[in-house]
């Protein structure tokens, strides 16, 4: 008999789905859920099918499978026919008006963000799902635009109130004329766990996922790292590489990931010889133990500011051309001779580095063998790791497809050619991209899918067995525009994803990669059945490059917007990562805030030099691990269907857990956002202002995890203001703590549930180290002995607790110490040390 979960065996012969009567209903035109109009002006070419009655088969492990069958009831796939089959098909589901709704759509190819409204046509293109609040059900129905077949799909909006599906094949020659379940609809009275369920049921249903329950996400993601990118972008070398490490070390945050971003590979050009390395690119030539001497190579800290500046000018300059071609100007020799001589100087800044000289010469004994060992990327790691023993993981960024264009025909085993890009028309209302423009112009070089998995298998291996453990793989959704002689977007992407999912298996222990550039649904669907962790926010942008009109301030709240909203859905399959920032920018520690609870990995992408350490380590353990968050951070209720970014109202707050308490950010994020007639993120001036709201401890959503629920169920809260060092008392029945929080700032709010300690009745509550942002998250262990209260905290710095009382004693590590204690607010502190023989865990025993 197959077991429960097997493929092979349908659910239908496995659950016995519950009698309950079904939430859902389409009739007389009108789509119900528990008898209230959802939807109105239905087409009669929809169907409805409910979850409870489609069959199916799924490799979900069985906990799921019953945890999907008990809310069966609550879900239903729409599906629509048309006569004549096309390989895109749009179809009204109806209108809806007067009803308010989050949801996320794609602004450009690879990243999404929130959007708000109250009807059917205030939806945006290409939007991704859609959640409707629906009070006189005292409910919210989630509407997913899912996979069917070799089609994906995506919600557009319409006319009076009306809105429609697009569901697109990507070729010509992949035809439909009707769905069955081309989108999911699901019910309940949590937003949060709605999205769980549905989530949950798609993966059963399309079985082309898994969630993130049922992954192992990498060790990085509990420990500091740090990124390259923004510190040399295109110009990374190992002499700023190392540099940059020892830089953070003797600062006393040492790294224990690296990623060295885009700028690594050797690359080139057309027209350029495909088997001579790009210039400038030195890790091939790079001599063991050149980094290890005394006369190890120095490092401009001003130079990759120089060459960055440079490349800006250069980009300016062809804009300003483009510009002149669009307005009918013949004459470019002015515009073409100014590019050429920025380029030049480029070069000049480069100097004579692409000789290798710094690193010993490219030269060696000629033997293979011997340059394997002594040359190359194996040579630069193996000295890391010499030099940094902490340094855990190494990670190098790729593309989808290998490089931003592709991989060159005829330069290595794989059959590739250059595919010309299409974009479809859903992303014709998006913000234009320069880098799609760029890879519109030049096409990719696209491996055969045939040969997907040998494609990844042959980087990766090659990675691993030089020290790399793990990598980010960056613009995914090139795929989509290739897909013409391919079966179409979602064939195309199952071949490329399963040869990356089985290298990921092989090569980085099954959790080594980051994805980037992937806020599509079809990524989701498809690609992360071995994929754990991912980007949910744009790129950190330390200034707009198109010119700012509020400084460096208008992109740093919308960062926060993205990373906060995206979590709900992309948080339901991957461990959501908020991305680097700078810590010596403007914002840092407006960023620092949200990296401290967002639940994911913190690191920094600072040039070389350019840290603020004593931000960093409000962050960061001595030991380069984070006290990180129990769960992923989400927007209160109170946030889901207002626009924190223009409403001139509302402030962004998140939640979290703790082991021991819930966590709540508030940030004011007011001041830009998408405008849907430019296509574009702007500036809203009027916005950046102080912003006033409420906190409560109802606004902890204690109820979504098992080691939260019963903290929930408290009397009585501890609350620490962790930026004014306030430390306050409130009950589930108190009046919410009024907040005022300055444009850019924010406030981090730490519920602690208080303890009446036996015999005494004591009342306690133990916040975590004050010096840390997440405070909470320092405290790795609790007990409560009769007569006092054992707490172990990790880290170096004050220890803060709220006490009724002043302890009779109080040890650390055995020892007997002082300590502090106010009769005002109940303010107990103590000084604790960083015992490395202890991995820097201190044992506190109280004793009242």
């Amino acid at each position: 008999m197959a077991p429960p979960n097997d493929p092979a065996k349908p659910l239908s012969s496995v659950l016995r789905t519950h009698a309950q009567q079904n939430h859902f209903d389409l009739s007389d035109g009108k789509l119900l859920v528990d008898g209230v109009p959802v939807l109105t002006d239905v087409p009669s070419n929809v169907s409805l099918t409910h979850f409870s009655s489609t069959r199916r088969s799924s490799d979900a492990p069985l906990p799921l499978l019953l945890r999907v069958d008990a809310t069966a009831s609550h879900g239903c796939f729409l599906g629509f026919a048309q006569d004549r089959p096309s390989d895109r098909l749009a179809n009204s589901l109806g209108r809806f008006s007067d009803r308010e709704f989050v949801s996320i759509f794609r602004f450009k190819t690879w990243w999404s963000t929130m959007w708000v409204g109250s009807s059917g046509s205030d939806l945006q293109m290409e939007t991704q799902w859609v959640l409707l609040n629906v009070p006189e059900a005292s409910s919210y129905v989630l509407i997913v635009p899912i996979v069917e077949g070799p089609f994906r799909s995506a919600l557009h909006p319409g006319q009076d109130g009306h809105f429609s599906i697009c569901a697109e094949s990507g070729s010509a020659r992949v035809t439909t004329s009707s769905f069955d379940a081309i989108a999911y609809v699901h019910v309940s009275d949590n937003p949060y766990n709605v999205m769980k369920e549905a989530y949950s049921a798609i993966r059963v249903h399309l079985n082309t996922f898994k969630l993130l329950e049922e992954k192992t996400v990498p060790p990085l993601v509990d420990k500091f790292g740090w990124c390259t990118w923004d510190a040399f972008y295109l110009t990374v070398d190992p002499t700023g590489v190392w540099h940059g490490v020892q830089d953070f070390v003797e600062g006393g945050v040492s790294p224990r990931f690296l990623i060295i971003d885009d700028g690594w590979q050797s690359i080139n050009m057309d027209g350029q010889d495909p088997k001579e390395d790009a210039k400038n690119l030195k890790f091939r030539k790079y001599r063991a133990g050149s980094m290890l001497g005394p006369n190890a190579p120095s490092f401009d800290p001003k130079k990759p500011r120089m060459l960055i500046n440079k490349g800006i000018e250069i980009e300016h300059a062809e804009k300003d051309r483009d510009k002149a071609i669009q307005s009918g100007v013949k004459d470019l020799a002015e515009f073409e001779a100014r590019i050429a001589k920025l380029k030049k100087e480029l070069d000049e800044l480069f100097g004579g580095q692409e000789n290798g000289e710094n690193y010993g010469g490219a030269g060696g004994c000629g033997n293979c063998a011997c340059k394997k060992e002594k040359y190359g990327f194996k040579a630069f790691t193996r000295d890391l790791r010499e030099k940094f023993p902490g340094l855990d993981d190494i990670y190098v960024w790729h593309a989808l497809c290998g490089a931003w264009g592709g991989v060159r025909p005829g330069s290595t085993h794989l059959k590739s050619k250059i595919v010309p890009a299409k974009l479809s028309p859903g992303l014709d209302g998006t913000m234009t991209d320069l880098a799609v423009v760029k890879i519109v112009e030049g096409g990719i070089g696209l491996v055969d899918p045939s040969q997907a998995g040998d494609f990844y298998d042959s980087m990766h291996s090659y990675l691993a067995s030089v020290g790399i453990t793990g990598v980010k793989v960056d613009v995914i959704h090139t795929l989509e525009y290739v897909s013409e002689d391919y079966g179409g977007r979602v064939e195309l992407a199952k071949a490329y994803y399963k040869g990356l999912s089985d290298s990921l298996a092989k090569n980085f222990k099954g959790s080594g990669l980051i994805s980037s550039m992937q806020q599509c649904n079809d990524f989701f669907f498809l690609g992360t059945r071995q994929i754990s962790i991912g980007r949910v926010g744009d790129d950190f942008w330390f200034q707009d490059p198109n010119g700012d009109p509020m400084g460096v301030y208008w992109l740093q709240g919308v960062h926060m917007i993205h990373c906060a909203y995206n979590s709900m859905w992309m948080g339901q399959i991957i461990q959501p990562d908020w991305d680097m920032f700078q810590s010596d920018h403007l914002c840092a520690k407006f960023h620092a805030g949200s990296r401290a609870i967002c639940g994911g990995p913190v690191y920094v992408s600072d040039s070389v030099g350019g840290h603020d350490f004593d931000l960093i380590k409000q962050l960061v353990f001595p030991d380069g691990t984070i006290p990180r968050c129990q769960h992923f951070a989400l927007p209160t209720r109170d946030c889901l269907f207002k626009n924190p970014l223009f409403d001139n109202k509302t402030i962004l707050k998140i939640w979290n857990f703790n082991k021991y308490g819930g966590v709540i950010g508030a940030f004011n994020c007011q001041g830009a956002g998408w405008d849907p007639k430019e296509q574009r993120i702007r500036g809203h001036s009027e916005c950046y202002k102080p912003m006033s709201g409420t906190v409560h401890a109802a606004d902890i959503e204690w109820d979504q995890t098992k080691g939260s629920t019963q903290m929930g169920t408290a009397l009585e809260f501890a609350v620490y203001l962790g930026q004014a060092d306030q430390l306050i008392l409130t009950s589930p029945s108190s009046d919410p703590i009024d907040i005022t929080i300055q444009p850019s700032c924010f406030e981090i709010f730490s519920f602690v549930p208080i303890m009446h300690l036996r015999p005494s009745s004591t009342k306690f509550a133990p916040i975590g180290l004050t010096n840390m942002f997440n405070c909470g998250g320092t405290i790795q262990d609790l007990e409560y002995p009769d007569f006092g209260a054992n707490v172990k905290v990790k880290g170096r710095g004050v220890f803060l607790a709220y006490s009724s009382g002043a302890p009779k004693k109080c040890t650390v590590n055995g020892a007997e110490a002082a300590f502090g204690w106010s009769p005002k607010d109940g303010k107990l502190t103590v000084d604790l040390p960083w015992v490395e023989e202890l991995d820097g865990v201190s044992t506190v025993d109280l004793v009242f």
